[in-house]
């Protein structure tokens, strides 16, 4: 994560595995390919929050329930970091709303044949299946597709700013997004937890 003042105030950009919670006024930025951010907050009470997590673990057959996976617990891990950290701030859980955007399919395989669900689904089913049993309504949704996507959300106003990144730009944000793949599995395998990523 880095934090920075610029000209209209603070900025603070996520990485993956990142997340951010705050009351003050700040412009939250990130970069999403197949990774997903759910952006919450409270209207009420004037709390924010938002992440950025891929689900870097086990393949998953279609019909196997995201929630109750590795991939699931992961994202649970993800989700309660954010929703803890806004409600020790003030906010109130009947309150959250959420946006939420990413899931791009940038590893689906050459040849289209996989039983399994992509980086991508996987992260677009989970964070829908999370928020709905979690009872967090979802205001607005930018998930899936085949394009980056470069995400500001503006704590003042709780606006989602969206550009999409051109099809032809995504060959390096996908060896960005394998190359994150490739550390997550070298330190699962060091931790001798090691899941079967495929990227």
């Amino acid at each position: 994560m880095v934090i920075r003042e610029e000209s209209y105030g603070k900025r603070v950009i996520l990485f993956p595995g990142d997340y951010y919670v705050t009351d003050k006024q700040v412009r939250i930025s990130t970069l999403l390919g197949s990774c997903v951010s759910a952006c919450l907050y409270d209207p009420v009470n004037r709390v924010v929050g938002m992440n950025h997590f891929l689900l870097s673990n086990r393949r998953y057959t279609n019909d196997m329930p995201i929630v109750i996976t590795e991939a699931g617990r992961y994202g649970v891990h993800a989700m309660e970091l954010i929703i803890n950290g806004m409600l020790k701030l003030g906010a109130e859980r009947k309150h959250l709303r959420a946006k939420v955007c990413g899931g791009s399919s940038l590893l689906v395989p050459k040849d289209g044949k996989d039983s399994f669900h992509c980086v991508g689904r996987v992260n677009c089913a989970f964070i829908e299946q999370f928020l709905r049993n979690d009872g967090i309504r979802i205001v607005s949704s930018d998930l899936g597709g085949d394009t980056g996507r470069v995400v500001h959300f503006d704590t003042h106003n709780f606006c989602l700013y969206i550009r999409k990144i051109k099809k032809v730009s995504l060959e390096g944000l996908g060896i960005r997004d394998k190359e994150y793949w490739k550390r997550e599995l070298k330190r699962h395998r060091d931790e001798g937890t090691a899941p079967d990523i495929w990227g």
